[in-house]
């Protein structure tokens, strides 16, 4: 039977998979808990990094349908649980990786699926929810000019048509 304390670290890692939009496996060998303590500022409020153990965090991520990241509990292993925006968490990831090496992102999981590292980059990459939001909102807001533009424009292109054809028939009108 598996110690109590072991049985209460599995259940809290496999509620962390759960309440979790996205998990980030990273290895951490060679950083000083000064870099890890900055790492975790860097990824914001929305992330918490974690050192774990793999047999019980590789349990715990299978106990909560997760069963796509067992290749990648070797090593020494921390995992970033991300609630928020995974977008800005991921470029907390990779800034910070970029400034010290040692941080090694192994691989993670968004929403059920399975993201390699390269993947976990190419997210990083991407422009916070917001902005993408607002550039969409500002999309919408031209169409709706251009819409509003032809709706105005043929009602005027009508007058001035008539007042065209007015001008013409009382030219004609007038030189018999």
């Amino acid at each position: 039977m598996a110690r109590p304390d072991k049985a209460a670290a599995v259940a809290e890692l496999a509620d962390q998979f759960r309440s979790s939009n996205a998990a980030v496996l990273t290895e951490y060998r060679g950083l000083t808990v000064a870099q890890l303590k900055t790492l975790r500022r860097s990824l914001g409020e929305d992330a918490q990094y974690a050192v774990v153990k793999n047999t019980l965090t590789k349990i715990a991520a299978n106990e909560a349908g997760i069963s796509t990241l067992d290749d990648l509990f070797n090593g020494p292993t921390a995992v970033a649980f991300i609630t928020g925006d995974p977008v800005t968490s991921a470029k907390g990831l990779r800034d910070f990786a970029k400034d010290n090496p040692n941080l090694v992102i192994k691989g993670g999981v968004l929403d059920g699926k399975a993201l390699s590292a390269d993947e976990i980059k190419k997210l990083a990459d991407l422009e916070s929810r917001e902005v993408l939001l607002a550039k969409l909102a500002g999309a919408f807001k031209g169409k709706q000019t251009q819409a509003a533009q032809v709706f105005q424009a043929l009602p005027s292109k009508f007058v001035r048509t008539a007042e065209a054809l007015r001008a013409k028939q009382a030219e004609q009108g007038g030189a018999e």
